[in-house]
């Protein structure tokens, strides 16, 4: 399939130039071709934020919600289409932010969807407020002495809870990110995708060059079925490693709710058993 099929032809994107949203947008599509997805196969669900946008520019279903909230109906899609490919796709405000209480639940109930988080490290739609990645000493308009807290791990809460998939690449490297992409689409399960990349406009600090040189692939011989080397590797801030940290297969929130293969208007209500649940709350 080529990539082309997603093009939405001649409109306007309301990014920055040099925003590393232009190349998500095409690894993205180059990744779903090459799974051989179609746009009609795929739902698109995000919250607010500027990486929130990214369904808007794509040919594909897509739920565009409130701010935090894109996870619960992504998951309810999948359960009530489970043949559809979903993608969550939002920033690092939005997923980690007013979104950390669905992110941290997600997880928990493994529904079988990608959540791709563009990771800035700063609030861009609102012009440049301290995003939960935002790393100590990083001054903004309103963190005038620069941040002092710590900025939230979404790796290690993802392995420390399990997740069945739990990746982090940097658009600085879009052979990696693809690879990525691909991976946790094809997984069966919740799968985290941490996708470092530069916002020009408003983080001056962490741009191409300091994610070229503040991060490094995972070594080949890393194994992603350790999840106590993974949460190590995960907590270490200095440099950030990019790659596969941990996987594990386990049942996803479908399959141990049963909800079957075919989509929610499809199925038959059985009368017979619900005149029988009825009748037992009457006895």
């Amino acid at each position: 399939m080529n990539a082309d099929k997603f093009d939405m032809g001649n409109i306007d994107i309301a990014w920055c130039p040099g925003c590393g949203n232009f190349s998500i947008l095409d690894v993205l599509k180059d990744s779903l071709a090459e799974l051989e997805i179609s746009p009609e196969q795929l739902v698109m669900v995000s919250g607010i934020g500027q990486a929130a946008k990214i369904p808007h520019y794509l040919k594909a279903n897509f739920f565009n919600g409130l701010h935090g909230r894109a996870l619960s109906p992504a998951t309810a899609i999948k359960v009530s289409s489970p043949s559809l490919t979903v993608i969550a796709e939002s920033g690092d405000g939005d997923m980690y932010g007013e979104g950390g209480n669905h992110f941290i639940h997600t997880i928990r109930r493994n529904p079988n969807i990608t959540n791709i988080v563009h990771d800035n490290m700063v609030y861009g739609l609102t012009k440049g407020q301290a995003s939960p990645t935002s790393r100590p000493g990083f001054k903004t308009g309103v963190q005038i002495n620069g941040v002092v807290l710590e900025p939230f791990n979404p790796l290690a809460v993802a392995i420390g809870l399990d997740a069945g998939f739990a990746a982090r690449t940097s658009i600085t490297d879009k052979e990696l990110t693809k690879d990525i992409i691909k991976q946790a689409v094809r997984h069966n399960g919740y799968a985290l995708v941490d996708l470092l990349q530069p916002c020009p406009s408003f983080n001056k600090v962490n741009n191409y060059k300091w994610f070229k040189e503040n991060t490094y692939r995972l070594e080949d011989t890393h194994d992603p079925s350790e999840r106590d080397r993974a949460f190590s590797l995960a907590c270490k801030t200095d440099k950030l490693a990019l790659g596969v940290f941990y996987k594990s297969q386990k049942p996803s929130f479908e399959e141990n709710i049963s909800a079957g293969p075919e989509p929610l208007h499809e199925k038959r209500l059985d009368t017979d058993k619900l005149e029988s649940l009825i009748k037992s709350f009457a006895s």
